[in-house]
């Protein structure tokens, strides 16, 4: 697919990075000729220097033949305008602005993205899409990750495997006969540098980490299973009272169960804070100062988050916070060299902004009925959820581990509102809704699962 990126940063970095790395033809443009002279050399793309917003640019970057155009400089309104312009000088099929100030995306506000008015297919915003990430990890405190589906009755959960588990030296597919009324299954590995999906008679092995499908009513069960510590994060640390601060700190407010206190360095931004949030305890003052953790109470945190602007910042802040007594430490990290090492600091997950904004796009990308991809793992795999048609190659066959391509593992099943996990008596029906995790190379054999035939249309 052709697509235009306009803004060479951090984010606009990242979603090349992983664009490239599936042979897609990528146009960089920025106004900044040393990034895109950089971003030439890292990710293999063309790029041309310029405004983005102007038509005479667009031209040179290819708009009048590109497929897809991407917008995520650093000022919403110019990404606004990018977009119109790519629509009505070129008709770019697919338009993604990236728009960060919450009074673009207030719901009473929702039709400004109309068709009618500013024609944009896809809103992201980093912000937003990480202060999720972080809710998520808080509502299911023994995961690394966690995504949810169908309103939360069923989710995938990142599960660190330790030395004492129960499921150790147990093929995957005996484990539903081990624990009968446990609704779960293991979907995928990471085993030290490598992700797969597994086949029935892997075993999990200790500091694995395992993605598993799990329902909401087992979720305790699988935590013990797992030997988590299963309390909830009743006491919570926030490190940066920016954007992503504010928005994780209004949102457990409103759930109103939770105790958070935010530390911000920047008068300015903690004054601005105070004035946002009602029940919030702010403290102004240096997050990488241990007696200012311990006045936060860092030290009997349930969850510490640094959420700061600087990578190397939100790093030494989860170590320090971790030596004191913080139960856990989340980090925000944009730098892809950094992130692996973490563990060595004993920080228990990374917060990647540009791997959210990745997820995505890549439903956009996405061929046939997907209606949702989230990535993992730095790009090496992917969980989908896709509407099987009666075109669809699975329809009336099984889907357990046995019976898909190698790289390709079923999560469960969505239908009619029930939750099912494949067995090897499990056929597919159409109008299914399939979860699935793959590795990145099998992407094209999950894209033909959910193919649309010509007599679709």
């Amino acid at each position: 697919m052709r697509v235009i990126i306009c803004g060479a940063g951090r984010v606009g970095q990242g979603i090349a990075r992983h664009l490239a790395l599936e042979h897609h033809d990528i146009t960089m443009i920025d106004e900044n000729d040393d990034l895109i002279e950089q971003v030439q050399i890292d990710y293999d793309v063309r790029g041309v220097v310029g405004h983005a917003a102007h038509p005479n640019v667009l031209r040179a970057a290819g708009a009048d033949a590109a497929e897809m155009l991407i917008a995520v400089t650093h000022f919403d309104e110019i990404n606004m305008v990018i977009c119109q312009v790519a629509d009505t000088l070129f008709s770019v099929p697919t338009k993604i602005a990236r728009v960060r100030a919450q009074a673009y995306l207030d719901a009473e506000n929702s039709e400004l993205f109309s068709k009618s008015a500013l024609p944009i297919d896809l809103i992201i915003s980093p912000e937003i899409e990480v202060g999720e990430a972080i809710l998520r990890r808080i509502r299911a405190p023994s995961a690394v990750s966690s995504i949810s589906f169908e309103a939360g009755e069923l989710q995938v959960l990142g599960m660190k495997v330790q030395e004492d588990s129960p499921l150790l030296e147990t093929a995957l597919d005996q484990i539903s006969g081990l624990f009968p009324d446990l609704g779960a299954r293991v979907v995928g590995i990471k085993r030290g540098a490598s992700v797969f999906a597994p086949r029935g008679n892997d075993q999990l092995q200790p500091a694995d980490t395992a993605y598993v499908a799990v329902s909401r009513d087992s979720t305790p069960r699988l935590n013990k299973l797992f030997n988590r510590d299963i309390n909830e994060h009743k006491r919570v640390v926030i490190v940066g009272g920016g954007n992503v601060g504010l928005y994780v700190a209004s949102q457990l407010e409103r759930e109103g169960n939770v105790r958070v206190r935010i530390i911000e360095a920047d008068s300015e931004k903690a004054d601005v804070a105070v004035s946002a949030l009602k029940q919030t305890i702010v403290i102004h003052g240096d997050g990488l100062a241990r007696d200012v953790l311990e006045e936060a109470g860092a030290d009997q945190a349930d969850i510490v988050i640094a959420v700061t602007n600087d990578d190397k910042t939100n790093m030494l802040i989860g170590k320090l916070a971790k030596q004191i007594g913080a139960r856990r430490t989340h980090a925000l990290v944009n730098a892809y060299e950094l992130v692996a090492i973490s563990q060595d600091l004993d920080i228990d997950a990374v917060l990647d902004p540009r791997a959210l904004s990745v997820s995505k796009i890549l439903t956009k990308l996405r061929r046939g009925r997907i209606l949702s991809v989230e990535s993992l793992e730095g790009g090496m795999a992917e969980i989908a959820e896709g509407v099987t048609l009666d075109s669809s190659p699975l329809i009336g066959k099984p889907i357990d581990y046995a019976h898909l391509p190698d790289g390709v593992t079923s999560a469960a099943i969505i239908r009619d509102g029930e939750i099912l996990f494949p067995t090897s008596a499990t056929t597919v029906q159409t109008d299914d809704r399939l979860l699935m995790f793959y590795e990145t190379s099998a992407t094209r054999k999950v894209e033909q699962f959910f193919r649309v035939s010509a007599d679709f249309f």
